[in-house]
């Protein structure tokens, strides 16, 4: 049956900006549509700017997408509006859910319902310079937190910074706190609350800078003021904490760096078990209210299958959406690294208003009083109380 014709159901589907490549959106819709017989998919790409509010009114309304691309720490707010279908029965019986990757698996279970299906990660990697190592005397990439911040030191030297870490990199902080036990917020009884002044939170906050002072790095800016690819492409400094797609950023202003990277999962305190990181990427969501709900449920579950998830991963340079498929890309080496730090991935804190924290972000401030010297403690409680009080809203 031709696309569009007689008896056809066409499903929509928005995807965001630069989430998949042209080619793979019609590889994939022309692979579906020769294997489901009356089935069009249409593809509509959509901004991420001001995307919350198109959403919400696409999933409230009438005749709205059948399947949207939502970012994996918003899915909570989506649910939030009780106009989500429940994926819980297919994520058990059709797609594997107890293998997915707990960054992208947890923020889109909300009250034991599955309402996002995990579609691609990303998080973040050390990418280092390769000449700055050798000339420091190091073979290889630290394997604990220990060694990383000896090896540290002895690169941040001889006018080169050891490491470009921003005063501000609130994600890469979130990592260091998960990995010592600690929350950004936590969740009492229905209530939530901000968690920075605990005992494991505190030592996250220490470490970072302990870590963030072995390099020039800005006290009170983030890593896109000025853009972190710049700064290391510059070739003076030995690492970056980014994800892997910051290697074309870096090589577009310096080509010459290109054989002179390496990368290494960030440490954790144990030489086998990398250090926590913070997940993020998009998860996969039906409305209620999807025209063509039945043949939505079979284009998320073939986007979220074996299959498919090794041609994303492999053509973005994504990780895939479950640990057992993390060797489809062992022949990409920053992605193979970033696939191994995705194993202890996490999320931000499953709330419906912590997009509202982030608009307005309290950790970023706390993180450049305690560099500049104030007192971590009180810092941190004043922190905390602002996204006590903008959880509660």
């Amino acid at each position: 049956m031709l696309p569009g014709g007689e008896g056809t159901k066409t499903v929509n589907i928005w995807l965001m900006r630069d989430s998949a490549s042209e080619d793979f959106v019609e590889r994939f819709k022309k692979a579906y549509e020769e294997e489901h017989d009356g089935v069009e998919l249409r593809f509509t790409v959509q901004e991420w700017t001001g995307i919350g509010k198109k959403v919400t009114e696409a999933i409230e309304g009438s005749g709205g997408p059948d399947v949207i691309e939502v970012g994996n720490t918003q899915v909570a707010q989506y649910a939030d509006t009780d106009k989500l279908y429940d994926l819980t029965l297919e994520s058990v019986r059709d797609l594997g859910s107890e293998d997915w990757l707990p960054g992208l698996a947890e923020p889109g279970s909300i009250g034991g319902s599955q309402y996002g299906i995990p579609w691609y990660a990303a998080n973040r990697i050390v990418i280092y310079n390769k000449d700055l190592f050798r000339d420091a005397g190091i073979d290889k990439p630290p394997a604990t937190r220990d060694q990383w911040l000896a090896d540290t030191e002895k690169l941040n030297k001889n006018g080169s910074q050891g490491i470009y870490l921003a005063g501000q990199d609130w994600y890469t902080l979130s990592g260091f706190i998960w990995d010592e036990g600690g929350e950004l917020a936590v969740d009492k009884g229905g209530q939530w609350t901000g968690a920075l002044e605990s005992p494991a939170a505190q030592r996250g906050m220490a470490f970072y800078k302990e870590l963030q002072s072995l390099g020039s790095g800005p006290k009170n800016a983030d890593e896109q003021n000025p853009p972190q690819a710049d700064v290391f492409a510059k070739g003076d400094v030995a690492q970056l904490i980014a994800t892997p797609s910051a290697v074309a950023a870096i090589l577009k202003t310096n080509p010459g760096l290109k054989n002179k990277l390496g990368y290494f999962p960030i440490p954790g305190k144990k030489a086998d078990q990398p250090c926590a990181v913070f997940t993020g990427g998009s998860d996969l969501i039906i409305p209620e209210n999807a025209p063509q709900r039945t043949a939505a449920l079979d284009v998320v579950k073939a986007m979220a299958g074996e299959k498919w998830q090794t041609e994303l991963a492999r053509a973005m340079g994504y990780v895939p959406n479950k640990k057992g498929l993390a060797s489809v890309v062992a022949g990409q080496e920053a992605t193979a690294v970033m696939a191994r730090g995705a194993a202890r991935g996490r999320a931000t804190p499953n709330s419906p208003q912590w997009a509202n924290v982030e608009a307005d972000n309290p950790i970023k401030p706390y993180m450049t009083a305690v560099l500049q010297g104030e007192d971590p403690m009180k810092a941190a409680q004043k922190a905390s109380e602002a996204i006590t009080d903008t959880l509660a809203e």
